[in-house]
């Protein structure tokens, strides 16, 4: 039997590289978490080895701890660590579940045997056997007392720390509905699909897609296979959650980073030990520990929430890819408005009509040039008529930025280079990057005049200027899931938001839907800019008029003949996706190539742009350096790499990167690698 085992230590450090060799302790064994000993403090590893020995003087790991990762996400860390230019430990990091987390357990008592006829018992004593079993901590020392005398036992029983999710969507007491044509369609081509096989499921919005996930998971399950459903954002959990434990109960486990560590620990445990069979949740549950998976649903899969900002920044759909791929799984990739990089890859599967057969929502576009305020009068006429409506406007806060009208200075943060946000009813700007906050002026501190103006609308602002009853959605709100709710019950109203709302919501009687401000993303300067505005006004177009109920869409827009907008007009995925992947091809653009974004960070002025000029005389070709925005008083500046073999690009990105990382001229820089940047 092996003497050694093989730890990674789980430490940020870039240039550390493991496993490092201990003593095995008892019962350690492939994804064993013990906590070790390392560089003089105690730390948690990983096991991701084991040794018959070692050249080197071993120590004893300190413990070994509950849980434990599976196999498959072991030895997913290393291709993960090559993927995204990170390291082994960041990724294992992210599989482990909450740091400090343990299992609840109670002491339950139970009965041994039944008093003996000459045994003398108090009143309370008898009670207390015919209570039994029951928890012991109302009278633990009655019980106890019985215990000395073998009339029970207490012994510890675990006890789950359940989530607690918003009811949103839920079709409960209903049969299954009977499937379309498109459904069952789709439903058999996913049935049929080769282990490992990637689908795009391209549907309609309001084709019913998470029916199709329904029936496809309890395929899986009646095969004897694990399910994973991922979705963008946590808001869109509890309506798909709601779905999943209506069809499937308790075999459901949520995870993301809104639950209390215990809660999340509990679920992951439940996965981790097979109590659970389908894992729900948005990015991070890619990493959930099932084993045997069938099945893979990336709902919404056009969505850049998918990508992940820290260290290591992966992508969950290529992650998703990889688990597939590993586990003999079919992945299915669900959107009305799929990536053009999905469009050409990956296998498709077509829902071209919505589930109740009704023609989608007639679309209006409002020409806003010469307009003045921020509603259209038409917009604003038919939010008065409809009893139920969603309005886009992908801005939060009252207002964009503060200006003095005396002397022109504008309110920016102390830490990034950007204006501050007005928050009106918290009495604040805000830095929308870093968080930095300050009370609203009422004078300038440059010149004492009193006229500050405010530039630009934010939902905030925007809410009230809409008539009727509103429910506000964005990223200001405390408990997106009881908005949600409380805008399904509600008889009319308006759910007000940025691009949450346009994500996947499911509501039977919304009869309008306005995008506000629908050019917006077509001003920022990104390859992405036109898939992102078709997305978001298509994705919004599709919430009005599903359940029967007629609909109408009014998109308002300074640029009328963008193709994305005309495209999202005519519910035209297909068109747009032709002429987006075409334009793609002639500027060399992924998927016809492979971008790699290196940024380099300092508070000390100069060091990141020298590092970020070491960068690019590292990798011919690249393009930079070019400086970025100070973001949280640490000066940055970025490196671009576009290459048509994404392996040896993504592998000199990482030597070079080493080679920076390690050179003392370059000390106390931060370097983080960004390969398909979002």
């Amino acid at each position: 039997m092996p003497d050694v085992v093989q730890v990674e230590p789980i430490t940020t450090a870039r240039l550390l590289r493991g496993p490092f060799d201990y003593v095995r302790p008892e019962g350690a064994q492939v994804g064993s978490v013990l906590v070790v000993p390392f560089a003089g403090r105690d730390v948690v590893g990983v096991v991701t080895g084991l040794a018959e020995r070692s050249e080197h003087e071993l120590a004893t790991p300190r413990r070994v701890l509950e849980h434990s990762l599976p196999d498959d996400l072991v030895a997913l860390a290393p291709w993960m660590a090559a993927e995204y230019c990170s390291t082994v430990a960041r990724a294992l990091a992210l599989m482990l579940p909450p740091k400090g987390a343990r299992p609840r357990s109670v002491l339950h008592a139970r009965t041994l045997r039944e008093p003996g006829a000459d045994e003398r018992l108090t009143t309370r004593q008898r009670e207390l056997l015919a209570s039994l079993p029951r928890a012991a901590g109302k009278d633990l020392g009655g019980l106890r007392r019985l215990e000395a005398r073998g009339l029970v036992a207490i012994e510890p029983a675990g006890v789950r720390r359940a989530p607690v999710h918003a009811t949103v969507g839920a079709r409960s007491g209903r049969e299954p509905p009977v499937l379309s044509a498109d459904q069952a369609r789709a439903l058999e081509q996913v049935a049929a699909a080769e282990p490992g096989e990637r689908l795009l499921l391209h549907g309609v919005t309001g084709a019913g897609k998470t029916e199709v996930y329904l029936r496809a998971a309890r395929r899986a399950l009646d095969a004897g296979r694990g399910v994973l459903v991922l979705v963008p954002e946590i808001a869109l959990t509890p309506q798909i959650v709601s779905r999943f434990r209506e069809r499937f109960g308790d075999l459901v486990a949520v995870l993301h980073s809104a639950l209390a560590p215990g809660e999340r620990y509990d679920e992951w445990q439940r996965l981790r030990t097979g109590r659970a069979l389908i894992a729900v949740g948005p990015r991070s549950a890619v990493f959930a520990p099932l084993e045997r998976i069938g099945l893979i649903v990336v709902d919404e899969e056009h969505d850049a929430s998918y990508k992940h900002e820290g260290d290591p920044r992966y992508d969950s759909r290529l992650v998703a890819e990889r688990r597939a791929a590993d586990h003999g799984a079919v992945l299915v990739a669900g959107s009305a408005t799929p990536r053009a990089e999905s469009w050409a890859g990956l296998r498709r599967v077509s829902m071209p009509t919505r589930v109740d057969g009704a023609r989608l929502p007639p679309v209006e576009v409002l020409d806003l040039r010469g307009v003045r305020g921020t509603l259209h009068p038409r917009a604003h006429e038919a939010l008065v008529d409809a009893r139920k409506a969603i309005v886009l406007l992908n801005r939060r806060g009252w207002s964009n930025y503060l200006t003095c009208a005396s002397c022109g200075r504008a309110w920016e943060c102390p830490s990034c280079d950007v204006t501050l946000v007005l928050h009106q009813a918290r009495g604040m700007l805000a830095c929308h990057h870093c968080g930095h906050r300050e009370r609203v002026p009422s004078r300038c501190p440059g010149c004492g005049s009193v006229s500050v103006s405010r530039h630009g609308t934010g939902t905030e602002r925007l809410e009230g200027e809409l008539p009727g009853p509103v429910f506000r959605l964005d990223g200001d709100a405390a408990r997106p899931a009881e908005v949600l709710a409380a805008f399904e019950r509600a008889e009319r109203g308006i759910l007000l938001g940025t691009q949450l709302v346009a994500k996947g919501h499911d509501f039977p009687d919304v009869e309008l839907g306005v995008v506000v401000d629908a050019d917006q993303t077509l001003r920022f300067p990104d390859f992405r800019a036109e898939e992102r505005t078709f997305a978001l006004v298509a994705q919004l177009a599709g919430r009005a008029g599903r359940g029967g109920s007629a609909g109408r869409v009014l998109v308002q827009t300074a640029a009328p003949d963008a193709p994305a907008i005309v495209h999202a007009a005519r519910h035209d995925a297909e068109g747009f996706l032709a002429g987006e992947l075409e334009r793609r091809r002639e500027l060399r653009y992924p998927p016809f190539s492979t971008l790699i974004r290196i940024v380099a960070s300092s508070p000390r002025p100069g060091a990141a742009a020298a590092a970020a000029l070491a960068l690019r005389e590292a990798l011919p070709g690249a393009l930079g350096p070019a400086p970025l925005f100070r973001l949280r008083g640490r000066e940055r500046s970025q490196v671009v790499v576009k290459a048509a073999d994404r392996a040896a690009a993504v592998a000199a990105v990482g030597l070079a990167v080493e080679h920076v990382a390690g050179d003392r001229a370059h000390r106390g820089v931060a370097l983080s690698v960004d390969v398909d940047p979002q």
